[in-house]
């Protein structure tokens, strides 16, 4: 009798060896926090992500990665990972969300990875994807892209009986988004405004103490499924939209194998099955803090978590510098 993928895909094993994944990435790039080098930061954590992972009992493809194969020396598109002796498994990554913000010193950037069963991901394409995201205990589709900014807001208000005013949307700052911008504040409700990592922008909606309760507006698609499986662990809907600027990047969705170029992908249409999540800060932030330097020391911490369960886990590491 054959086992399926999802039998197979062992989440409580694995799920320490994916924080160990996203730790030695998070160590790698805060060496650079702070030098101006985006470039640098990227790869050093690239680097690192990509050796814990060839230490994992997997068979991992990576399906949100770097880059196109062409675009992307290591951890690309269809790149495989693991000593390919485990379960098959889909591997969404973002080795640093937040390589300006690391170059900067800036706030919120991360390591961040998750893991499901071969076939659980949305295969996204580079292009960019209109997100709308808010935290758990809603009815469905209680906000949705269908929806003005307004609209989202004031349903929103109503959902948690609150007047308007007491809403916080968090926007990602670019000129694109200006016309969101001014349908949010129409309203009443405050925005903050994140210069980069809508990842951990998704995920403030989910996590109490943020003050966020609403994501909307457009960013990568990669990184759409990966706030999607950060959902699916912290409860929590998101809807993805893919947006196509040329033909270039509707090839580049025909490739992903897409076909229906207009369709909305709910949270569990972007993730399918239970998966495994770690987020590791680099920079202080309101998720979690920075890499911290002492004389001989490292220490950082992880955000590890499982769909399956539910479980949310805070994991500290110190580890002496010479073993980085």
């Amino acid at each position: 009798m054959t086992t399926s993928p999802s039998s197979q895909f062992q989440d409580r094993m694995l799920s320490l060896g994916l924080a160990r994944v996203s730790e030695a990435a998070a160590l790698a790039s805060a060496k650079l926090v702070g030098r101006g080098d985006e470039k640098q930061a990227d790869q050093a954590a690239v680097n690192a992500m990509r050796t814990q992972l060839n230490m994992l009992d997997i068979a991992g493809v990576v399906v949100i990665g770097e880059g196109e194969r062409d675009e992307a020396p290591m951890l690309y598109i269809g790149e495989e990972v693991g000593t390919g002796k485990g379960p098959g498994v889909d591997i969404a990554l973002d080795p640093l969300e937040g390589t300006t913000l690391t170059a900067k010193d800036m706030p919120n950037a991360l390591t961040v990875i998750a893991m499901g069963p071969r076939g659980s991901m949305l295969h996204a394409p580079d292009v960019y994807m209109d997100k709308l995201a808010i935290g758990p205990g809603f009815a469905p589709d209680t906000v949705t892209l269908a929806m003005s900014p307004q609209e989202r807001v004031a349903a929103l208000a109503k959902a948690k009986g609150c007047d308007v005013t007491d809403i916080t949307v968090c926007v990602l700052e670019r000129p694109r988004h200006e016309e969101v911008i001014g349908g949010i504040r129409e309203t009443g409700a405050s925005i903050r405004l994140i210069t980069d990592g809508d990842v951990a922008g998704v995920m403030h909606c989910a996590e109490p103490g943020t003050g966020i309760d609403m994501y909307m507006g457009s960013g990568g698609a990669p990184e759409g499924v990966l706030a999607a499986a950060a959902l699916k662990c912290m409860g929590g809907q998101i809807y993805g939209r893919l947006l196509f600027r040329n033909d270039d990047e509707k090839g580049r969705a025909a490739k992903a194998g897409i076909t229906d170029l207009d369709r909305i992908y709910a949270r569990d249409e972007m993730v399918t099955e239970d998966v495994i999540f770690a987020a590791t800060g680099v920079t202080s932030g309101s998720l979690l803090p920075a890499v911290q330097r002492e004389p001989g020391w490292l220490t950082c911490e992880t955000l590890l978590m499982r769909s399956k369960t539910g479980s949310v886990r805070r994991m500290n590491y110190r580890t002496p510098i010479e073993t980085t």
